[in-house]
């Protein structure tokens, strides 16, 4: 298994959200995990941030943010450079998906949940 250094943007310390179910299973896979989100937390020893660190080596950001929210990170996710950007279901947003393919960046509508559980991560 390769692993693929990945922020989760719109991390959540509820346990039923699916932000926290993403970055658990992305630390369970062995992917380095960087959580951000609204409120500091954690979720088991990752903690979850509010700030926008610079990250180097990123190859995937995941997004948990609905499209109005995620207007606040376009230039974050730009500099960080990623392979990819996965839109979880719900937070579709055409606007960011021409924005990072103009930078030579993947965008991927998918679930990240189903793509670690199905090998396809």
């Amino acid at each position: 298994m390769n692993p693929k250094k990945t922020v989760v943007l719109g991390a959540s310390d509820h346990p039923q959200r699916y932000s926290y179910l993403a970055v658990d299973r992305l630390h369970t896979h062995q992917h380095p995990v960087v959580a951000i989100g609204n409120r500091e937390g954690k979720i088991g020893d990752i903690p979850i941030i509010t700030e926008h660190p610079e990250e180097a080596g990123v190859d995937t950001v995941t997004l948990y943010l609905n499209p109005e929210r995620q207007k606040a990170y376009y230039d974050y996710i730009l500099q960080l450079r990623p392979r990819r950007v996965i839109f979880n279901p719900g937070t579709e947003n055409e606007e960011l998906e021409k924005l990072v393919q103009a930078n030579g960046i993947k965008a991927v509508e998918a679930c990240t949940l189903v793509l670690l559980s199905t090998g396809q991560y």
